[in-house]
């Protein structure tokens, strides 16, 4: 399924507060994002675009405000609706990329042992084996990640988080560590996988050409009001919104941001 057709409402962050003691980190955060858009958010070092990536993943609620998904509050913890993947690689070293990809599967289908059998395990396994080619590690289901460059283990930490078909993907600073040609081929496999899963992106990244070259929306964080005695009393916020049109053409593509020949929003 593409990311074409109508974009509706999905997320909507209503005056969202978080505040640790008297250290006001995010104020007056007032979003809506749409269904199948890709959001990247960049700010300046201590705006809060890492809490506020917590804050949709469910790891942090506001100190004051809402966060909605569909109309309802957002759950508290992560659900299999949001997939997260860290700068960091987040995959297990002690097992094997197919095996990583398999372990959230099997946590999902038998919380309590952690291990499918039978029938249910051939289709987890089949699962895998399908998301580990759809990343290009089709043939490195063997491989463990002591033995993959970085490239490899970011793209199987992505085949981890999609294994188990979220709506919602958070990717904190994702490609950072990454060298430039190395990074591009990252950018022209998220794309394609977020229009080939439907998939509703938000991103932090300190990069803005990279920032304006996957997304549909740009968000920047930060602190509108300043107090030099007490900086720590006033949080960051959405102070610009800016809407980008990926829809353009070839000829274009000198003076434009991204190139979409096949008009996927």
């Amino acid at each position: 399924m593409g990311a074409s057709g109508p974009m509706t409402g999905m997320l909507s962050l209503q005056n969202v507060w978080v505040e640790y003691g008297d250290k006001i980190v995010l104020e007056r955060v007032d979003l809506e994002i749409a269904e199948r858009s890709f959001v990247s958010i960049v700010g300046p070092s201590g705006a809060g675009k890492s809490t506020l990536l917590r804050l949709l993943l469910g790891q942090e609620a506001p100190t004051r405000g809402q966060i909605l998904l569909d109309g309802k509050p957002l759950k508290a913890e992560c659900g299999p609706d949001r997939g997260v993947v860290f700068q960091r690689y987040s995959v297990f070293p002690h097992l094997d990329a197919r095996r990583n990809v398999l372990f959230g599967l099997e946590c999902a289908g038998a919380p309590i042992t952690g291990r499918l059998f039978g029938a249910a395990r051939r289709a987890a396994l089949e699962q895998a084996d399908e998301m580990l080619a759809a990343v290009g590690l089709g043939d490195s289901g063997h491989v463990y990640p002591a033995q993959m460059s970085g490239g490899m283990q970011q793209r199987l930490a992505i085949a981890q988080a999609l294994v188990k078909r979220p709506r919602i993907l958070l990717l904190d600073e994702p490609f950072g560590a990454l060298d430039p040609g190395i990074r591009r081929d990252m950018h022209t496999l998220i794309t394609r996988l977020w229009r080939e899963h439907a998939l509703t992106i938000a991103m932090v990244t300190h990069d803005i050409s990279e920032a304006f070259t996957l997304a549909t929306r740009v968000l920047t964080l930060d602190k509108r009001r300043h107090d030099p005695h007490a900086p720590h009393r006033y949080g960051a916020t959405a102070i610009y919104d800016l809407a980008l049109d990926r829809r353009i053409t070839a000829e274009a593509a000198s003076s434009s941001i991204t190139i979409d020949t096949n008009h996927n929003n």
